[in-house]
């Protein structure tokens, strides 16, 4: 009689338990859900109040040719030169593909100095004037693009590395491109692989990707009297 009243004991604490962590459970999704609908709430709020818009092939055409945006141009999709292969380079359905000039600087450990962004002694570069340029293993260069851009006030610019290059472990690396900035693009070359990497001069080596935005922001790269305003050829960090 004992052992059954206890049994029974037992089964009604466990029911108890079980009772009050399906409530917790339950309250826990409900607050949950309420969190995800104030979430998407604000976030299409944001969405609305302040769209960016990414910009195709006939806006990139319409702003290098009335503005001057991309100089030099090249309107339609290049993916053949005269001698043979070329990684394309010129106007994508949704991008630009930029050029690599044939100046490089390739970064060289033989004088231990300290990579100091605030004070980046030139020596620690060699620089090489070619149609190709060689990056030692686990090493970068730097380069620049053949096109001088000229960005809109209400446009923020994303540079990504191509396919043809990033599938060889040597990735493109470019800070996004302010509102009324101006320039030629200093570009990043890292070579992440245990071999020498090869880059070609001439061709497409990164894809600009626009984006506009509602409105014209209040405070540009030009505004504030950026750094790299205005630079032509490789530009080393300053700071």
């Amino acid at each position: 009689m004992r052992s059954t009243f206890r049994s029974t004991a037992v089964a009604a604490i466990i029911l108890e338990k079980s009772n009050q962590f399906a409530i917790v459970v339950l309250v826990a999704k409900f607050i949950i859900f309420v969190v995800y609908c104030f979430t998407l709430r604000y976030s299409l709020h944001i969405l609305r109040g302040n769209p960016m818009s990414i910009k195709s092939d006939k806006w990139i055409r319409r702003m290098a040719e009335d503005h001057q945006m991309i100089s030099p141009f090249q309107p339609n999709q290049v993916r053949q030169d005269p001698n043979g292969k070329t990684i394309s380079h010129g106007t994508s359905s949704y991008g630009y593909d930029i050029r690599c000039a044939n100046e490089f600087k390739i970064f060289t450990n033989i004088n231990s100095a300290i990579v100091d962004p605030k004070n980046f002694a030139s020596t620690s570069f060699v620089d090489v004037t070619s149609d190709v340029c060689i990056i030692p293993p686990n090493s970068f260069a730097l380069a620049r693009s053949i096109e001088y851009l000229k960005i809109p006030r209400n446009v923020l610019v994303i540079c990504v590395g191509k396919s043809t290059y990033a599938r060889c472990g040597i990735i493109v690396n470019v800070t996004p491109l302010e509102p009324e900035w101006e320039g030629h693009i200093t570009l990043e070359f890292s070579n992440t692989t245990p071999l020498p990497a090869k880059i070609y001069a001439n061709e497409g080596v990164a894809q600009l990707l626009f984006l506009e935005s509602d409105e014209a922001c209040e405070t540009s790269y030009k505004d504030r009297n950026g750094k790299y305003q205005g630079q032509t050829g490789v530009t080393l960090p300053v700071a």
